[in-house]
């Protein structure tokens, strides 16, 4: 098993308040809180494109790690919202990166991607020695504006994360990991090809709440440790009122569940790699303390990794 070295994110300066949207959408401020647990977002300009926000993650990522950029022998990309068909952004933000002849792999996962990154990254370490992961996303721009949809305008954000995963050095050890899919639900998340982007928001929580307990109980009994041993669980920031069910299926105390949707809303993929830069930069790994991954997004796709401070 690998190990993680940093992890860094990047945030576009535009900050779009509960107050603004509601205007907008003619709805009450207060009432998005409560739905959501979100009380602003961020918004990428209209020049800023999926690869600008990677890049700057990356950098973020790089810096923390005290890396330079042509330490990474592969680099993987997950992006939902890229708007370009083919090719996928990764060639191009490895290119930006200074890295012309790195791999680069593109995971199209919408919310789940970083994960999926991070388990595809531990088992290629071993070949590569270090791997970039990189989740960006500019949700805003797949935000429908005529007529505006408040269930989903008032959720998503924009942003990316990094997470850098090494064969032989970091803070933390990656110990294990489960990864589940179920094709029956494409239909309940999904950005169409005419650039339509549906979302049955009551399927999407009730899955959720019931396969993101599971497959972290499912990871930890098969480590021989119960939730309350885990110091921290990250997960995908979606909705606050789910992660606060999670928490309360897994009978540990809420604020175990680290969370930031409160400033940056829900930005699908890179959501993780954000919380969990702001959670490195505070409490961080400590040695023995097993943490936790989460994720759960579009496919449906869920799974979650266990990690340990070393």
């Amino acid at each position: 098993m690998a190990y993680i070295e940093a992890f860094g994110a990047y945030l576009p300066a535009r900050a779009v308040s509960n107050d603004e949207l509601a205007a907008r959408l003619g709805c009450d401020s207060a009432w998005i809180q409560q739905a959501s647990g979100i009380a602003e977002r961020r918004y990428a300009t209209e020049t800023e494109s999926i690869a600008d926000l990677a890049a700057r993650a990356a950098g973020d990522c790089l810096a923390r790690a005290g890396r330079a950029a042509s330490d990474v022998r592969l680099v993987i990309v997950s992006s939902g919202s890229e708007p370009r068909r083919f090719p996928g952004p990764a060639a191009e933000i490895a290119q930006r990166l200074g890295l012309d002849q790195a791999p680069a792999l593109d995971v199209p996962a919408a919310s789940a991607g970083s994960l999926i990154g991070m388990v595809l990254a531990d088992a290629l370490a071993a070949a590569y020695g270090v791997v970039l992961v990189i989740a960006a996303e500019k949700m805003s721009s797949l935000l429908p504006r005529d007529p505006p949809d408040r269930n989903l305008a008032i959720l998503f954000g924009d942003g990316a994360g990094a997470c850098l995963i090494s064969r032989d050095r970091g803070p933390a050890r990656i110990l294990d990991h489960i990864l589940h899919s179920d094709g029956a639900y494409t239909s309940a998340l999904s950005l169409g090809t005419d650039g339509t982007f549906s979302m049955d928001g009551r399927a999407v929580i009730l899955h959720a709440s019931r396969k993101l307990p599971r497959v972290i109980t499912e990871l930890l009994e098969r480590n021989q440790l119960a939730p309350a041993a885990v110091s921290s669980f990250l997960m995908h920031q979606a909705n606050q009122n789910l992660m606060d069910g999670v928490a309360r299926a897994l009978r540990v105390p809420g604020e175990r569940v680290f969370s930031n949707i409160r400033q940056y809303g829900n930005t699908s993929s890179a959501s993780l790699f954000i919380a969990a830069a702001e959670w490195q930069a505070g409490a961080g790994f400590r040695a023995g303390e097993p943490v936790v991954f989460a994720v759960f997004g579009a496919g449906f796709h869920w799974g979650a990794l266990l990690a340990t401070g070393v």
